[in-house]
């Protein structure tokens, strides 16, 4: 149902976009406002998970620096049949984690080292499966695509003055205003929707891989606390990277509105509970346990991950 859903928002974005150059830009200007919208955007999904990953500052690991970590990750990697993505750590206390790149092969998970204070071993196999299952749905990509239509969409609203209209004549200067306002709005509140239908896929998905969903919800719950009590600066400065997030870095509220990025917290956990239901009480555990020695990741670097 959310990839279908996903589907028709894209098509309302497509939509969108072509009733906005209808409306303000004439032939001309809606194919001006679009190649500049796909030139931009092609150079981030190039770029998108280098960008992405500079921007808070992510640093790469393996299995020197933090074995546990990147063993879980890429057994999880096996279990779902995808190719063993890079792993990075992002200082920062906030708890949370995001997955990046245009496709399996050019894959990345970040976690921060605040997600590894709070969470167990199986909350945190359950989080990075969550990205996992971002990577194998190539969500990284819708996101791409949604980002260019409404790219293009902002791009002509605020380029329409430049441009005449139907027949070569210029529309109402209110209906060109109006336009200008609520086009890149309707672009984002769509842009949106599309990142919160594949929210619960990937909850879903993530809660099969690491064959644990209880564990995930109770991440989930363990991250919207924390988020709503500790910021992320980095998120702040480059808020266009919110919705990569496992849980929107930007807010603790997370409400299921027009305006928000990630679907409830409460809703997702009680998604993940049916799901467990529906797997069975007796399901077998996934077997991440808390390593004994050198803290609570048997890192052999300065504190857990510092």
């Amino acid at each position: 149902m959310n990839t279908v859903k996903t589907g028709m928002l894209l098509a309302a974005l497509t939509a969108l976009f072509g009733v906005v150059g209808y409306m303000l830009g004439g032939g001309t200007g809606m194919l001006l406002a679009l190649g500049l919208a796909v030139a931009t955007n092609a150079f981030a999904y190039w770029n998108s998970d280098r960008l992405a990953l500079s921007a808070h500052g992510a640093t790469e690991v393996d299995e020197r620096t933090a074995p546990d970590l990147v063993r879980m990750v890429h057994g999880l990697a096996a279990r779902a049949g995808l190719p063993p993505p890079r792993v990075y750590l992002i200082d920062n206390p906030q708890p949370n984690a995001f997955a990046t790149g245009r496709n399996p092969e050019n894959a990345a998970v970040a976690a921060t080292t605040g997600l590894l204070s709070v969470l167990s071993p199986d909350e945190v196999a359950g989080v990075m499966a969550h990205e996992l299952a971002h990577i194998k749905n190539r969500d990284t990509l819708i996101m791409t695509v949604s980002a260019t239509v409404a790219g293009a969409i902002a791009s002509l609203a605020q380029f329409g003055f430049l441009f005449g209209g139907r027949g070569g004549e210029r529309p109402n200067a209110i209906v060109m205003l109006l336009t200008a306002i609520i086009a890149p709005l309707a672009a984002m509140i769509i842009q949106m929707a599309i990142s919160r239908s594949r929210e619960y896929d990937a909850d879903r998905m993530g809660a099969e891989i690491a064959n644990n969903p209880m564990a995930l919800a109770s991440a989930l719950a363990k991250i919207a606390g924390g988020v709503s009590h500790i910021p992320n600066e980095d998120a702040e400065r480059h808020p266009a990277t919110a919705p990569l997030f496992i849980i929107n870095p930007l807010s603790g509220r997370g409400m299921d509105n027009l305006f928000s990025t990630h679907p409830a917290t409460e809703n997702r956990i009680a998604a993940l509970q049916a799901l467990a239901q529906q797997m069975g009480a007796a399901a077998p555990a996934p077997s991440f346990t808390r390593p004994p020695a050198n803290g609570p990741w048997n890192t052999p670097r300065r504190g857990p991950w510092g």
